[in-house]
């Protein structure tokens, strides 16, 4: 028999989902405005960050409510305090689409340099990742989540070979520093997004099987073994 809140607690999962896909919406356009030298849709996505801080403050707010009116028990507790993190961390997921966006705005200014494919690579498996890791907290799916912390080890490999790479060109061609630091600060972005979802599908596995999997030799041998 449902507990006659339920309906509030699917509402605090929708604001969560909600702020998930406006964070990895961000980032998508973040990403489409420096492939196309959007610096207009760049501004949008600057712009768009406010939605997403309203939306962390209302979920902690519900949270705060939910623990102090409603007597959870443990399972839902943990959804809650679940939540609550997850927010921050999508939260940091939109501020780091306004970096790269507030980069790309500077780069639109200048002569593109060449095509590097590795950051679309980055963006795409990072918003896979975000993407699983927000599923599980609608289907309870811990073996999914556990996949995400599998697949940062890529994302941080992809990372390094970009900064290898940036590097050498700015070697070969002292003209284009500006820019590839710029390319290299965007690199350096889209690992952090890939961070954050992997904080979340942590928090994920926290929720369906009650165990703290942060730092265990579980998660580190998947990573390890991702990248061999």
């Amino acid at each position: 028999m449902k507990r006659f809140f339920d309906a509030e607690l699917e509402n605090f999962r929708s604001l969560l989902l909600l702020m998930g896909e406006k964070a990895t919406r961000q980032v998508h356009d973040a990403m489409q405005a420096l492939a196309l030298a959007d610096a207009g849709l760049a501004d949008r996505v600057i712009a768009a960050d406010d939605e997403l801080d309203l939306l962390e403050m209302k979920i902690d707010d519900e949270a705060v409510r939910y623990m102090s009116l409603r007597a959870p028990v443990a399972t839902e507790l943990r959804l809650v305090i679940v939540g609550m993190k997850a927010s921050h961390d999508l939260e940091r997921v939109g501020d780091e689409a306004t970096s790269i966006a507030k980069r790309v705005i500077r780069l639109a200014a200048e002569p593109p340099l060449k095509p590097l494919v590795d950051l679309p690579i980055m963006v795409t498996v990072a918003l896979e990742m975000l993407g699983d890791a927000l599923d599980c907290f609608t289907h309870d799916n811990s073996e999914k989540a556990l996949s995400v912390c599998h697949r940062d080890a890529a994302v941080d490999q992809l990372n390094r070979q970009l900064f290898r790479d940036l590097t050498r060109l700015m070697i070969e061609n002292p003209g284009s520093i500006g820019r590839a630091l710029e390319l290299t600060f965007i690199s350096k972005s889209i690992e952090r997004i890939a961070d954050h979802a992997t904080n979340i599908a942590e928090e994920m596995i926290y929720l369906t099987k009650g165990r703290d999997v942060r730092h265990s030799s579980e998660v580190k041998k998947a990573r390890s073994a991702a990248v061999r």
